[in-house]
């Protein structure tokens, strides 16, 4: 029974300093996160020259736009994580129908959204608006060191 009892102390310790471990990692992960989203807002903010009641009304619809879009990315993103050797012809001809609907329904949510960005923001900045996401992505990727051409970061002692 001793010999059970401190196995069982033992085993608990070691989980329980896993899960601080893992607690601390996701709010340090959740911290980069919202770093990330603010220094986003700014440099959005900035790109578009919001006015503070442009911004007022442009956050809240971007938020909604991009929280759908996300879903839709996830959503995508388990398409592509299925095994397609492991599947029939009918399960991949239904696959490939998924992937095109969730596509179409991108470009569809693109369409929606730029037309309620335009009751916000002038054509210009709506216009604008795609190229300082894309400037914006650009940056935090090399910031994060995966910014060259294959997402891979540069080999050390060489210059980006």
């Amino acid at each position: 029974m001793n010999y059970f009892l401190r196995n069982t102390l033992i085993l608990l310790l070691l989980l329980t300093g896993t899960l601080r471990v893992q607690a601390q990692q996701s709010a340090e992960r959740q911290e980069r996160m919202n770093r990330i989203e603010n220094a986003k807002i700014a440099f959005l903010t900035d790109k578009l020259s919001l006015t503070q009641e442009q911004a007022q009304r442009f956050w809240p619809v971007y938020n909604e736009f991009t929280d759908k879009r996300r879903d839709l990315g996830q959503k995508q993103k388990q398409l592509r994580s299925t095994k397609v050797e492991s599947l029939n012809d009918q399960q991949i001809r239904d696959l490939l129908k998924q992937n095109t609907t969730l596509r179409q329904n991108e470009v569809n949510l693109e369409k929606e959204y730029y037309d309620k960005f335009q009751k916000v923001l002038s054509v210009r900045q709506t216009g604008q608006l795609l190229v300082a996401e894309r400037e914006f992505t650009r940056e935090i990727l090399q910031k994060l060191g995966g910014g060259r051409r294959g997402g891979s970061p540069a080999p050390a002692g060489t210059a980006n």
